[in-house]
């Protein structure tokens, strides 16, 4: 007559073990980091410096150290245009990517490409992202005067009129935290390399420090 309790103990057990391998296998999946790709130029890429002192993973160490669980991907290409990133936005975007950050425009901007041109690339990369569902942190880089006030105006503006028609987070200016120094040849000898355009690895820190926030923003709105 033990036949029923015995069996019913077994299946107390078996049942117990299926609870606690399902909370295994939920808490492994909940503690896979998020994954974030860059798409990006040089500024992405670390152009000029060792492999540990680019924006990436200097980004990545900050952000761990605010306790993100968090990896950083880096798909900076250096001399690239939006043109560039946008012909590689889809193989960027793998299947495991929840955020995207995107860091264009600036050879865009040496090369005097027209911003109407600029614009249309930046649109499809952002399109791409947002047919995913994904979150996008775009940032953006200030024009100079040297293609004067209509080219300026129309480059500046494209950033966060982008950002604001797909909903995306906007950090305006790559070097914001450089040229809020005071004293700006201070900063470019400190905080720039020699050929004047890459920040060193002072200025990566300082871009970091600044643009973390943001970055941690993002992490936020991923599902």
């Amino acid at each position: 007559m033990r036949a029923p309790f015995v069996s019913f103990r077994y299946g107390a057990r078996l049942l117990a073990l299926k609870v606690l391998t399902t909370f295994f296998l939920v808490s492994v999946a909940s503690a896979q980091p998020v994954v974030v790709a860059a798409l990006g130029d040089s500024l992405t890429a670390g152009y000029g410096l060792p492999q540990e002192e680019g924006f990436v993973p200097v980004m990545e160490d900050w952000l761990q150290a605010q306790g993100a669980e968090v990896e950083l991907r880096n798909a900076g290409v250096s001399g690239d245009t939006t043109a560039g990133g946008l012909s590689r936005v889809d193989w960027t975007l793998t299947d495991d990517v929840d955020a995207l950050i995107v860091e264009l425009g600036g050879n865009d901007l040496l090369r005097g490409i027209d911003p109407a041109v600029s614009r249309g690339n930046l649109d499809g990369i952002l399109q791409a992202a947002d047919a995913r569902d994904l979150p996008i942190l775009l940032v953006g880089m200030t024009a100079t005067g040297n293609y004067g006030p209509d080219y300026k105006a129309a480059f500046d503006a494209m950033y966060p009129e982008l950002a604001e028609q797909y909903g995306a987070l906007l950090y305006p200016n790559f070097f914001a935290a450089l040229t809020a120094l005071e004293d700006q040849a201070a900063a470019r000898r400190e905080h720039m390399q020699g050929d004047g355009i890459h920040p060193s690895a002072s200025g990566v820190q300082l871009v970091v420090e600044d643009m973390g926030p943001q970055v941690l923003e993002l992490l936020e709105r991923v599902d």
